[in-house]
């Protein structure tokens, strides 16, 4: 399996990087301390043991209560299928990386997979995880003046912006009918 050989490596390359596995369901996991996720993130595209050369997505979860938000970045190991073929997928692998609620971050890692600049910003903005030497760390989705996180279990939404209605509609007594 190969999420089971991709956590032997990565174990012997970065001791006490790895701290919980899940490789026996559909979509492997491993959940990975954030200390040194940059060059864990360099070695998994680089090094032709891991080759995860498409960073297919970051997702963001609010792990709430708990201090937490899990980032999860979803890696596969494309490679060509022949002559004239399309590429195939050799590998796929998550990497589950949790970061305080409050002030936390991880180093970008856009410089390794481009695709990760505009889903970095999709976390800062919605979740407020900050990724640490971004080319371009600012908001995605929401106005650059916008207050808070809106995916975070505990957001407390705006009533207006600007002048704009932006919460639900108040809630109004309707007279019974007779």
């Amino acid at each position: 399996m190969v999420a089971a050989k991709i956590a032997g490596v990565l174990r012997a390359q970065f001791p006490g990087l790895v701290l919980a596995s899940d490789i026996d369901g559909l979509h492997p996991s491993l959940t990975l301390s954030p200390e040194n996720w940059k060059e864990a993130a360099a070695f998994l595209r680089h090094d032709p043991r891991a080759g995860f050369n498409f960073l297919r997505c970051i997702s963001s979860l609010d792990l709430y209560p708990e201090p937490f938000i899990e980032l999860v970045y979803d890696l596969m190991a494309l490679e060509p299928a022949g002559p004239g073929e399309p590429w195939r997928c050799a590998a796929t692998v998550a990497i589950r990386l949790r970061v305080p609620r409050d002030g936390g971050s991880v180093p970008s890692v856009a410089d390794i997979w481009p695709a990760a600049e505009w889903h970095e910003r999709e976390a800062f903005d919605l979740m407020g995880v900050k990724f640490e030497g971004h080319p371009d760390h600012r908001r995605i989705l929401c106005p650059d003046d916008w207050i808070g996180h809106p995916l975070r279990k505990d957001y407390q939404y705006p009533t207006e912006y600007d002048g704009i209605p932006a919460g639900p509609a108040p809630k109004t007594s309707v007279p019974e009918t007779p």
